[in-house]
């Protein structure tokens, strides 16, 4: 006698059906919707039945007819720069509480400050019919989006501003923080302050740039070029740039980084030197209250949070022009902006 092979069941892939969940309980299909849907018309008797029918099949509700017929899908997409970035765990974090106070799921990705990366996840966020997104912005054109806010998607950009279109956006006061970062370096002695900052082509960098401009400009300092340095954050391009600025004969005294992983690295470098060289970051960093480091500090849950309520109140049906908000930065000093040249 032959033997016969015997195929194991798939484990994966097959989902119980509402047909199934009928079929165990001994009921009918539109019996087994109203108890789903929470929908009166059934005893108690016969719920309980579906209701151990759903648990022992493990049921769960498919959402698709549900969003095909209110035309919401109850979720937000959040477009970040980088996911490890400790600027956007808060920030992240207060989006996801204002989301869930509405009821909507979050469903993030990042960019990883690729132009063509943040278009390809933001049109797949829109294809998977996302309420409204929050964008911090990695292009500078975002004229691909006006189909999609068009048809309805709601959309903020969040930390910098988006690329020919007129959209909602909430950002940080990134010349103003940095102003009063480098005047506060003016005001303990310093005349030769050095500006380690992001790639040009970023807004949060130009901005923070011509903070620290304004600030020597009111001081009537004259900066040299070699006192300025934009690029990427690469320890190592930071670190050359670093030690430029405080080695020949006429050093700077004082550093101003752009943001935190340009702080992370300056405070490397400064560690390594006999000499003391004040130092201010843009951005907190992770324990900086016990290195004693000088921040301007963007309050990250506040962006995260204010971008997220505007996101509901445009769906909720607001209807006005394109807001700009910026919100304030604070000087929080611990010790290391206020040392003074050698």
């Amino acid at each position: 006698m032959a033997e016969t092979t015997r195929h194991p069941e798939p484990r994966y892939g097959i989902r119980p059906t509402m047909k199934d969940v009928a079929a165990r309980a001994g009921v009918g299909l539109k019996t087994v919707s109203r108890v789903v849907n929470s929908e009166p018309g059934v005893t108690p008797d016969t719920e309980r039945r579906v209701q151990e029918a759903i648990e022992a099949l493990g049921f769960r509700r498919n959402d698709s007819a549900r969003v095909l017929r209110k035309g919401r899908t109850a979720s937000i997409g959040l477009v970040l720069e980088d996911l490890a970035d400790p600027f956007y765990g808060p920030l992240s974090r207060a989006v996801e509480e204002v989301a869930r106070a509405h009821g909507a799921l979050l469903i993030n990705g990042s960019s990883a400050e690729d132009p063509g990366r943040e278009q390809e996840l933001v049109l797949a966020l829109c294809a998977r019919r996302v309420d409204g997104l929050i964008v911090i912005p990695a292009a500078d054109d975002h004229r691909y989006l006006e189909p999609e806010i068009k048809a309805g998607v709601a959309t903020v950009f969040v930390d910098r501003p988006a690329g020919r279109i007129e959209a909602d956006m909430v950002l940080s006061d990134s010349f103003g923080g940095a102003r009063e970062g480098v005047a506060h370096l003016i005001a303990h002695g310093h005349r030769r302050i050095g500006f380690i900052g992001d790639q040009p082509r970023i807004h949060t960098a130009t901005e923070r740039l011509r903070g620290y401009h304004a600030a020597m400009a009111e001081a009537g300092i004259a900066v040299e070029d070699s006192w300025v340095s934009l690029g990427s954050t690469d320890a190592g391009r930071v670190r050359a740039a670093a030690e430029a600025m405080l080695g020949g004969p006429e050093p700077v005294t004082a550093l101003f980084s752009g943001n935190n992983r340009v702080t992370v690295t300056a405070v490397r470098v400064l560690a390594e030197r006999e000499r003391p060289v004040a130092l201010v970051g843009f951005d907190d960093i992770e324990l900086a209250d016990l290195l004693g480091i000088t921040v301007i500090s963007q309050d990250a849950a506040a962006v995260g949070r204010t971008a997220a309520e505007h996101l509901f109140r445009r769906l909720d049906g607001a209807d006005h022009t394109p807001a700009r908000v910026e919100l304030p930065t604070r000087l929080i000093a611990r010790g290391s902006g206020e040392i003074r040249p050698a």
